[in-house]
This record gives C-alpha cells, sequence and structure tokens, in this order.
C-alpha cells in the first residue's frame, strides 16, 4: 500500500480553504453582476415606457391622421363613423375606449393584446373628437429581449472573471497559510533530525558512564567521562536554541566570531569515539598546512556541519572501515575533509543529496542532515561538495573563508567576549 505523504492533509485543507475563497470572490462578483444588470434592465425598460407614453401624447395630440409619426396609428371618432390612418392594422382601434372618451370620460393610457400582438394605447379628446393613438410594442419587446441575451452573455463572461479573480485572489490569500504551514513541517523535521544524533551520542556516553560506574568503586575515575556527558547536554541546548532562532523567520542568529575548525572536530571526534567503537569504526583527525584553522562563524552552527558529516560516515561505514576528517588551510580558505572508506556513493547524485526532503542520505531515504549541512555553510559564505564512488568511499568537503583577523587582535576579542559573557 503507498505511504501518504505526511503533509498531505495539509495540502488538502489548502486546497479545500482555495476553493471556498474562489467560490466566495466568484459568488461576490456574480451578485453584483446580477444585481447592476437588473438595474439597467428595469432602467431601460422604465426608459422605454416613458418614452412610449410620450410619443403617444405627442401624436394623440398634434400628430395628423394622415400622417402619424413611426410606428403610431391614429384613430377619430366623429359623428359614429371611425377615421383610421393609412396602413392601421385590422384590429385596432379599440372601440370601447373611443364611445368612453367621446361621452366625457377622462384620457386614458392602457396596454392591450390582441390577436398576439401587444399594443399601448392612448385615448383622449382633440377638441371636439375623440381621438386615439396606438403603439406596437413589438420593437420594444425585441429591444428587451437583445438586453437580456446581451446581460446573460456578459453574466456568463463575469463569471468566468469572476473564477478567475477568486483563484488569483485565493492564491494570494493561502499563500502566506501554506508557507507558515511548510515552516511548520520545516521545523518538525529539523528537530526530529537535528536532535537525533546529540541525543544518541548523549545515549551512549550514559551508558559508558553507568557501566564505569558499576565497575568501579571509585566516583572520580569515571569523572573525565561525566564531563564529556555534560558537554554533550550543553551542546545539545545550542542546538535547541539555534533552532529555535532559525523558526523566528530567520531575522535572529547567532553573532559570528572566530571559531577553531580544527579543534572543533576534534571535540566531535572524542563524543563520537564510544559510537565509533560500538560500530567497530575508527575515526582519526589529521591536520595538513600551517597550524591554524580557524574561520569566522557561528560555533553551534559549524558544530553541527561537522556533526552530520560524521553522522553521514558512520551510517554507511562499514564494521572495521575508517573515517578521516581531514583540515587544511590556503590564504583565505579553510578546508575540511570528511572522508570514509563506506558503501561510497554515485558522483551523478551528488546534489540529489543535499536536496530537502529528495535524497540526504546515500541509501536513497529521505532525509535532511545534508540539506541542512549545505543551509548553515551557504550561511557562512562557503561550499560544499560530494564525491566518491560506489563501493569505494565517499568524501565530502566543506571550504568556509578563513579568519584574517590577526592572532593577537582575535586573543583581544575573545577575552572581551568572556568579560561580556561574565557580566
Amino acid at each position: 500500500m503507498r505511504r501518504r505523504p505526511p503533509h498531505e492533509p495539509e495540502r488538502y485543507l489548502l486546497a479545500r480553504a482555495r476553493r471556498r475563497i474562489t467560490a466566495q470572490v466568484a459568488g461576490a462578483i456574480s451578485v453584483m453582476l446580477v444585481l447592476v444588470g437588473g438595474l439597467v434592465y428595469c432602467v431601460i425598460v422604465s426608459d422605454q415606457d416613458v418614452s412610449a407614453r410620450r410619443d403617444l401624447a405627442v401624436a394623440a395630440q398634434r400628430a395628423l391622421l394622415s400622417r402619424p409619426p413611426p410606428c403610431v396609428w391614429l384613430f377619430e371618432l366623429r359623428g359614429g363613423t371611425v377615421l383610421s390612418s393609412p396602413g392601421a392594422p385590422a384590429v385596432l382601434p379599440v372601440r370601447a375606449a373611443l364611445r368612453q372618451v367621446a361621452a366625457g370620460r377622462e384620457p386614458q393610457v392602457t396596454q392591450v393584446e390582441i390577436a398576439g400582438q401587444s399594443y399601448l394605447v392612448r385615448t383622449q379628446r382633440r377638441g371636439d373628437v375623440a381621438v386615439q393613438a396606438a403603439m406596437n410594442l413589438r420593437y420594444q419587446a425585441a429591444e428587451r429581449h437583445r438586453l437580456l441575451r446581451t446581460l446573460a452573455v456578459a453574466e456568463i463572461t463575469g463569471l468566468l472573471a469572476a473564477l478567475m479573480i477568486g483563484q488569483v485572489v485565493a492564491r494570494g490569500a493561502i499563500a502566506p497559510l501554506g508557507e507558515a504551514l511548510a515552516r511548520r513541517r520545516r521545523f518538525a523535521a529539523d528537530v526530529s533530525h537535528e536532535l537525533r544524533t546529540p541525543l544518541t551520542r548523549l545515549h551512549i556516553r550514559a551508558q559508558i558512564v553507568a557501566r564505569r560506574l558499576r565497575r568501579e568503586t571509585d566516583p572520580l575515575r569515571a569523572a573525565a567521562e561525566v564531563d564529556q556527558l555534560v558537554n554533550g547536554t550543553r551542546q545539545l541546548g545550542d542546538v535547541v536554541e539555534d533552532l529555535l532562532l532559525s523558526a523566528q523567520a530567520g531575522q535572529l542568529r547567532r553573532p559570528f566570531g572566530p571559531v577553531d575548525l580544527a579543534a572543533l572536530a576534534e571535540e566531535l571526534v572524542l563524543a563520537e569515539a564510544p559510537r565509533a567503537a560500538a560500530h567497530g569504526v575508527t575515526i582519526e583527525v589529521w591536520r595538513q598546512g600551517p597550524d591554524g584553522h580557524v574561520v569566522r562563524g557561528a560555533e553551534s552552527a559549524l558544530r553541527r556541519v561537522i556533526s552530520a558529516l560524521l553522522d553521514n560516515a558512520l551510517t554507511h561505514t562499514r564494521v572495521g572501515g575508517h573515517i578521516w576528517v581531514v583540515l587544511s588551510s590556503g590564504p583565505e580558505t579553510v578546508r575540511l575533509d570528511v572522508r570514509d572508506d563506506g558503501v561510497g556513493l554515485d558522483p551523478r547524485d551528488a546534489e540529489r543529496f543535499f536536496t530537502r526532503f529528495v535524497g540526504g542520505s546515500r541509501s536513497g531515504g529521505l532525509g535532511l542532515g545534508l540539506a541542512l549541512v549545505r543551509e548553515v555553510v551557504d550561511g557562512h559564505g562557503g561550499t560544499v561538495t560530494a564525491d566518491g564512488r560506489p563501493g569505494a568511499g565517499a568524501v565530502f568537503t566543506v571550504r568556509l573563508p578563513a579568519d584574517l583577523i590577526p592572532a593577537d587582535k582575535r586573543v583581544g576579542l575573545r577575552a572581551g567576549a568572556r568579560r561580556a559573557e561574565a557580566m
């Protein structure tokens, strides 16, 4: 059965929120378009009605029977005889209205349906004659139908545009939430990975201390191991503090200072010695070139870099294998090589090892260690590369800018830093 990615529920929640925002934005825009379209339709229909009534009133008062306005027909009732304009429909006039107005009733305007046609009819007196003006409303009806079709097309087009706008708005609104969830997932992964090696180291060291305390009657003989245990807890605290700082949007960082990379490597090799012995692996530190492998950076972060490289080498070195930590210095660069004779790697996959959640280990599984190494090294202005051959070991090389501050000034800076810490 296929394993579901751990962040798939978050993707589902984000997709659902995006769809909901899209629907809400599109719905709001669509409702607005409907309201605007309805208002436009009502205004135009009202204008048509007012214009038709005004034209009929003018025609009934002034137009000649033989020459009525376009689309209007006139009728007169004279002595019981109805006279009509040329071409008037046979179904007109409305004789009842003519007789009523001729009998003295007030002018009237009505809309009638005759033979499937709609007419607006105005009947009034012009002097002693009852006059009726009729207008066929089919042209107004055709104009309203065209308006409805136009509004329908505009509504559909507006709905599509609203969906696209909703998508854009939803992406913009969900992006911070997605980033926050990604940061939370990344932080959880970083914590689980970064704490694994220090905790393993502490556990092995605690087991050694416990065994020696049981064997030795004098607890002082285990003092060195206890000191290492205390040092390990302090380093674990530094890792936790770094992780908490990195979680604050990358705005807070430990201050940079001179760091002796060789001394740091020897300290970590000593700390990993019990674990290496348990795996049957030998670790050696070699110094090459001038004495002084000092870089400028955050000691706790660089400790994590060397620790991750050692952990990677220990994981992929067989029983009886060797790991070499080689340090060399140039005019402006300090180089750190962590070399092993383990399972090796394919050089074509070297870059993939430094990609988060893709391939952080030479076994091909998901990992973070080497990805975090690259992030820290990049933050120090350095580079990290990998090389090797399958079955013939691997070497990971870190190059960092050397600390170019003279040694005497560096000592003064360290003394000042210690006084500041004491205060």
